[in-house]
C-alpha cells in the first residue's frame, strides 16, 4: 500500500512546500519512495510501499498522451488480465499503469472492472476534473476537505492538516455517532470540515470546485433461487479459494494473521495449499489472560497446516506506551482495545513479510456474530411500545452482574426504539438515552442512519454492518495499525465478487439451525478438523476490565473528570464520574464505555490540542 495526497486549488497554484509536508506526514505508509509533483492548480504527493513492480511504477504517474495524472494506493489483483485487453504503450510491469491505461481508453467507468483494494486520485486534464475513488468495501481510506480555496485530499487526515497548516477543530455534531459506534460513519469525521469518502463511491471535482459524490457499487439483493445448501457450499469453496489466490499477487513475501478462529484458519489452510511446498509465515498475539488468550488454538492450526508460526505478547504497558502514537496514526480515537494489539502483531509480522492476509469480513458476509441469531427476537421486541420496553430494559440492565456483559449488550439492543436504533445499538457503548444525558441533545436528522433495504431481519443486519461497522471500525483499524508498521493488509474475504455471491444468498444458509456462519463453516470442514471449525467464537479481546481497576485507574479518572479534560468539558462530568464509580465497585463491567471516553480524550490531546507535534510509532 501507499500514501496519497494532493490539492486542486480554485485560486492559487499548488504549494510545493505544502505537498512535501503532506508526503512527510504519510511516510509510514510508504517508506520506500517519496515524491511530489505540481502543475499550476494541481499538486500530487505519493509515498510508496513497494509490493508490485518494485523497481518501476514510480508515482505520481502521467499517461503518455498527457490526458491523465494519477496517484494510487492499493493493489489491483486482476491487473495482468486487464492489461491484455488494453492497447497502450506500457513502460512498467505494475498495476498503476494498467489503471492509468484503462482511464485513457475507457474513462472513469474503468473502475467497474477493477478487482482489489484501492483509493486513488486521477485528474483528467482536458476536462479539468479531479476524480477521487475508493474501493467497494472501504479497505483503503480517502479523506478530503472542500472550501473556497479548493480541494485538499489524502489517505489520512493528518496529510490534509499538514497542507493547510490550520489547527483542526472538533465536529461536535459527530460526537453522538462516535459514542454510538466508537467511530464516525462516512461521510462525516470528528474533524470539522473534513469528509470521508464512503466505500463504493467516487467524487468528481470540476471547475466549480464542489465535489459531486456518486455511488458506483452496492451489494446485490438476496436471491432465494441462487442455490441449495450443497450447491452453495461448492460455490462458496471455489470463490473463497479464488479470492485467497488473488490476494497472493505480489513481488514480495506474503504471510497471514492466524487467530485460531475459523476465518483466519480457513484462509491459512487454503493459502498453504495454493503455495504448495513454499513456506507460509503466520502471526498471532496473546494477552496473558486465559479468558481471552487464543495462542494455543492458533498454534494448533499452525501445526496442523504446517506454517512457520510467530507469536507476540501484548502487555498493559504497551497500552500506555503506544496509545498516543497510535492515536496519531489513526487520526481518530482508538476504537477498540485490540487496535493496539493489532499494531504489535503488525510490528512482529513486518520483521518477516511485507504483506499479510487477514480474516476481516467473514462475520459480516456469512452471519458470524452472535447477534444475528437474535434478529427475530429484535423484530418481536418492536411489537412492545417503546416506553414500556425501555423501562423494563433499564430495570434489568441495572441488575445484571458484570459477568453477563454480553447479555447486557443484547438486552440494550432488543429494548432500543426503532429498527434503526436496534441495528446501531448492537455495537454501541452508549444507548441513545445515555448519549442524550452525556451530550445534552439529540443528533440532527441527517446524522441518523436509516435501516437498509433487505430481504429479512438477518439480511438487513448484515447490510448495516457491511456499510458501517466493517469499514468505519474494523477496516479503518486494520489499515492504520498495519500502515503504522509499514505493512500491507489484505482481507481476501472482501473480494467484491465473493461479497456479491454472499449477499445474493438467502439468510438461512448463513444462520442455520441457530448456527452462525453455517455456510463458511461447512467450507472450512473441508480443510480443517471440526474442533477448530466449531470452536466457540472468542474474539480479539483485551483484559481491560482488570486494568481499569488497577494500573490504569488513576490516569483514567484524572483524564476524564479533571479540570483540563476535553471529555469533562463537552460531556456531562457527573455522568462520567458515576460511570467510573460503577466500574470501580466491581459490581458492573463498564470497560468498553470507559475505553470509548478515554480514547476520545487521548485523541483530543494528540490530534487536536497537540496536532502540531506529530507522534510516530516506534
Amino acid at each position: 500500500m501507499c500514501g496519497i495526497a494532493g490539492v486542486l486549488g480554485l485560486r492559487d497554484a499548488a504549494c510545493r512546500a505544502g505537498l512535501e509536508r503532506m508526503a512527510a506526514s504519510l511516510r509510514h505508509r510508504g517508506p520506500d519512495e517519496t515524491s511530489v509533483w505540481a502543475d499550476g492548480r494541481l499538486g500530487l504527493a505519493h509515498t510508496r510501499l513497494s509490493i508490485i513492480d518494485i523497481a518501476g511504477s514510480h508515482q505520481p504517474m502521467h499517461s503518455v498522451d498527457g490526458t491523465w495524472s494519477i496517484v494510487f494506493n492499493g493493489e489491483i489483483f486482476n491487473y495482468r488480465d486487464l492489461r491484455k485487453d488494453l492497447d497502450y504503450p506500457f513502460a512498467t510491469e505494475g498495476d498503476t499503469e494498467v489503471l492509468l491505461a484503462g482511464l485513457v481508453r475507457h474513462g472513469i467507468g474503468f473502475v467497474d472492472r477493477l478487482r482489489g483494494q484501492f483509493a486513488f486520485a486521477a485528474y483528467h486534464h482536458p476536462g479539468s476534473t479531479l476524480h477521487l475513488v475508493r474501493d467497494r468495501l472501504g479497505v483503503l481510506p480517502l479523506y478530503y476537505r472542500h472550501d473556497a480555496d479548493g480541494i485538499v485530499f489524502g489517505s489520512e487526515i493528518k496529510a490534509i492538516n499538514a497542507y493547510t497548516g490550520a489547527a483542526p477543530t472538533v465536529d461536535l455534531d459527530s460526537l453522538d455517532a462516535y459514542l454510538a459506534g466508537r467511530s464516525v460513519p462516512a461521510p462525516f469525521t470528528l474533524y470539522a470540515g473534513v469528509a470521508k469518502l464512503p466505500p463504493g463511491h467516487r467524487a468528481e471535482i470540476g471547475e466549480t470546485g464542489s465535489p459531486e459524490v456518486h455511488r458506483y457499487w452496492a451489494p446485490p439483493p438476496a436471491d432465494h433461487t441462487i442455490a441449495g445448501p450443497a450447491e452453495a457450499i461448492e460455490m462458496a469453496d471455489l470463490r473463497i479459494r479464488d479470492a485467497v489466490g488473488s490476494a497472493l499477487v505480489a513481488d514480495v513475501p506474503v504471510g497471514s494473521y492466524l487467530s485460531g478462529g475459523v476465518d483466519s484458519s480457513l484462509i491459512v489452510a487454503i493459502m498453504k495449499q495454493l503455495r504448495g511446498g513454499a513456506p507460509v509465515d503466520t502471526f498471532a498475539a496473546g494477552f496473558g489472560d486465559p479468558r481471552f488468550d487464543e495462542l494455543e488454538q492458533a498454534r494448533r492450526v499452525a501445526d496442523r497446516v504446517g506454517t512457520r508460526h510467530h507469536t507476540v505478547q501484548v502487555r498493559a504497558e504497551d497500552f500506555l506506551d503506544l496509545w498516543p502514537a497510535l492515536t496519531w496514526h489513526r487520526d481518530a480515537p482508538i476504537s477498540e482495545p485490540a487496535d493496539i494489539a493489532v499494531f504489535r502483531l503488525a510490528e512482529s509480522a513486518r520483521e518477516h513479510v511485507k504483506v499479510v492476509l487477514s480474516g476481516e469480513g467473514g462475520d459480516e458476509l456469512f452471519g458470524g456474530y452472535p447477534k444475528y441469531r437474535y434478529a427475530s427476537w429484535a423484530r418481536a421486541a418492536r411489537r412492545v411500545p417503546p416506553g414500556p420496553r425501555r423501562g423494563a430494559g433499564r430495570i434489568l440492565d441495572a441488575r445484571l452482574p458484570a459477568r453477563m456483559s454480553r447479555h447486557r449488550t443484547a438486552l440494550r439492543a432488543l429494548v432500543a426504539g426503532s429498527e434503526a436504533d436496534q441495528l446501531a445499538t448492537w455495537f454501541a457503548p452508549f444507548t441513545s438515552e445515555e448519549r442524550r444525558a452525556l451530550i445534552g441533545h439529540t443528533p440532527a436528522p441527517e446524522r441518523r442512519r436509516r435501516p437498509p433495504e433487505g430481504a429479512d431481519d438477518i439480511d438487513r443486519m448484515l447490510r448495516h454492518d457491511l456499510a458501517s461497522w466493517l469499514p468505519d471500525n474494523l477496516l479503518e483499524r486494520g489499515d492504520r495499525m498495519t500502515m503504522a508498521a509499514s505493512l500491507e493488509l489484505r482481507p481476501p474475504l472482501l473480494d467484491h465478487r465473493l461479497v456479491e455471491f454472499a449477499f445474493g444468498l438467502p439468510s438461512d444458509l448463513k444462520v442455520r439451525d441457530r448456527v452462525p456462519k453455517w455456510l463458511l463453516k461447512q467450507v472450512a470442514r473441508r480443510y480443517l478438523p471440526e474442533e477448530i471449525v466449531f470452536r466457540p467464537k472468542v474474539g480479539f479481546r483485551v483484559p481491560l476490565d482488570r486494568w481499569f481497576r488497577a494500573g490504569l485507574r488513576e490516569t483514567t479518572r484524572d483524564r476524564l473528570t479533571g479540570q483540563d479534560s476535553f471529555v469533562g468539558s463537552v460531556l456531562d462530568r457527573r455522568t462520567v464520574s458515576r460511570l467510573l464509580d460503577r466500574h470501580e465497585s466491581g459490581r458492573h463491567d463498564e470497560e468498553i464505555r470507559i475505553w470509548t471516553l478515554l480514547s476520545l480524550e487521548v485523541w483530543h490531546e494528540v490530534c487536536v490540542a497537540g496536532w502540531a507535534s506529530p507522534r510516530r510509532a516506534p
